[in-house]
C-alpha cells in the first residue's frame, strides 16, 4: 500500500460576500480533490486541541499523527530541528521574525517576503553585535529565523506577528519571566536595523525595510517517536518551510528539498508533485505540505488564496492521485491543518474538511470537497492525531 498525503495549509475558509456566500475551496476549481471527495469519503477534523493556540506547528502535529498534549515544546524548537541546530535540554530557542513595524504598529509580519540572502546578511550582522556566548542569531528562509539562549528561565506569553497585524505592539510584547530581556534585544534589534543598509535599498526601491524582530514561539527541544516505529511505515516530508521540515527530522522521516519551493505564492508547484511521485517508489508515505493558501490569507488575498487552491490541486493532487491510481494498493488524503479566514487574516481552531480516497474506501456521500459538505457527512474526527489511523486504517 502506498499513500500520500498532502496538506492545503490554511486552505479553509468562510463563506465571502464577494464570493456571493461561497467560501474559497467551494469557488475554486478542484476536479482532481472533488474527484476523492466523490468517489471516497469527506468529514471533518480538529487538528487543534482545546487549551492550544492554532498554530500551524500544532494542528500539522496533530495532522501527523501525534498528539499535541504529548509531544508539542513550541514552534521555534521544531524549526531548529529543521536547520540542524544543536540544542542542549537548557536551551531556550525563539522564533525570530523580520518585520516591519511603523508607528508602533505591526505593518507586514513579513517585511514583504524578503529574500533569504538580504535576510541572513541582516541576521548575522545583528548576531555579531548582539550575539554573545548564550545568545546566537540563525538565519533562516526568508523573514522566518531563530534565536538561542543558552541557559536561563522563561515562562513567558508572547504572539505570533501574524496575529497582531495592523495593530499597536506595545500591548503584545513578550510578557512574563524574563520577559524584559526579550524586548531589550528587541529594541536594540531594531536600532541596528533602522539604519542596515539592506533596509537603506529597500526604502530606496519601495519595499517594506525589515525594521525591527519580532520574538515568539519559544521552547525547548522535543522528543518525538519515529514516524516508522509509531506507524510501521517509511515516510517523506516535502515541504518550503522549516517548520514541517523539523516535523519530518523529528519523525525520522526523509526530509525532500525542491528547487522553486519558496513557501509562498509562487512556490514550485509542479515540482512538489513530481517530488511525490519519485517519493513513493522508495517510501510507504510522503506528505506533500503547501503554503500558499495560508500567506494567502494572512494577508487577505481572495483571488490569489483560490489561485493558489487551484495550483495545488492541478500540479499536485492531480498527478499524484494519477500515480497511485496506477498501483495496485493506494490511498489518498487531502486537508488543511486548520482555517485561515480571509476576513481574519489570522489561524483559528475550527475544524477542517477532510478528504481520502483509495484502496478499501467506499464512496458514501458522493459530493464534491467543501466546508460545507463536510460537515455534512456526519464524520468528524474530534482528535486531529486520530486522523492518521483512520486514514490508514479505516
Amino acid at each position: 500500500m502506498k499513500y500520500a498525503i498532502i496538506i492545503m495549509d490554511g486552505a479553509a475558509d468562510e463563506p465571502l460576500a464577494e464570493l456571493k456566500g461561497q467560501t474559497v475551496l467551494e469557488k475554486a476549481s478542484i476536479p482532481h480533490t472533488d474527484w476523492i471527495s466523490i468517489h471516497g469519503r469527506q468529514g471533518m477534523v480538529h487538528n487543534v486541541p482545546e487549551h492550544f493556540h492554532p498554530g500551524s506547528d500544532v494542528a500539522l502535529m496533530s495532522l501527523m499523527g501525534y498528539d499535541p498534549a504529548v509531544y508539542y515544546r513550541g514552534r521555534a524548537p521544531l524549526e531548529a530541528a529543521a536547520q540542524d541546530i544543536q540544542t542542549g535540554p537548557n536551551d531556550w530557542i525563539f522564533r525570530c521574525n523580520l518585520v516591519t513595524i511603523a508607528d508602533g504598529r505591526m505593518i507586514d509580519y513579513s517585511a514583504g517576503h524578503i529574500d533569504s540572502v538580504q535576510a541572513a546578511r541582516l541576521i548575522h550582522d545583528m548576531n555579531e553585535r548582539l550575539g554573545s556566548e548564550e545568545i546566537a542569531f540563525y538565519p533562516g528562509v526568508s523573514y522566518r529565523h531563530l534565536l538561542v539562549i543558552r541557559g536561563g528561565s522563561f515562562e513567558l506569553e508572547t504572539i505570533a506577528p501574524h496575529d497582531i497585524m495592523d495593530q499597536p505592539v506595545a500591548k503584545h510584547l513578550p510578557k512574563g519571566k524574563s520577559g524584559k530581556l526579550l524586548i531589550q534585544l528587541m529594541e536594540k534589534a531594531g536600532e541596528i536595523l533602522a539604519e542596515h543598509e539592506v533596509n537603506k535599498v529597500r526604502r530606496d526601491l519601495g519595499e517594506n525595510p525589515a525594521n525591527h524582530i519580532w520574538l515568539w514561539g519559544q521552547g525547548k527541544r522535543p522528543q518525538m517517536d519515529l514516524f516508522r516505529d509509531k506507524f510501521g511505515l517509511s515516510g517523506a516530508v516535502i515541504t518550503a518551510v522549516d517548520l514541517m521540515r523539523g516535523l519530518g527530522k523529528l519523525m525520522g522521516t526523509q526530509v525532500i528539498e525542491v528547487p522553486g519551493a519558496t513557501g509562498y505564492l509562487d512556490t514550485n508547484y509542479a515540482g512538489k508533485g513530481q517530488a511525490a511521485i519519485e517519493a513513493l517508489e522508495s517510501c510507504d508515505l510522503v506528505f506533500v505540505h503547501i503554503e500558499a493558501p495560508d500567506e494567502a490569507g494572512h494577508v487577505g488575498l481572495v483571488d490569489g488564496k483560490i489561485k493558489s487552491i487551484e495550483e495545488i490541486d492541478l500540479h499536485i493532487v492531480g498527478p499524484v492521485l494519477k500515480h497511485l491510481q496506477s498501483r495496485d494498493a493506494w490511498r489518498i488524503l487531502v486537508l488543511p491543518d486548520h482555517p485561515t479566514p480571509i476576513r481574519l487574516r489570522t489561524h483559528c481552531a475550527d475544524p477542517v474538511p477532510f478528504a481520502l480516497a483509495g484502496t478499501g474506501i467506499a464512496a458514501t456521500q458522493k459530493k464534491v470537497y467543501s466546508e460545507a459538505n463536510g460537515r455534512a457527512s456526519g464524520i468528524r474526527i474530534a482528535q486531529g492525531h486520530e486522523l492518521m489511523e483512520y486514514f490508514l486504517k479505516g
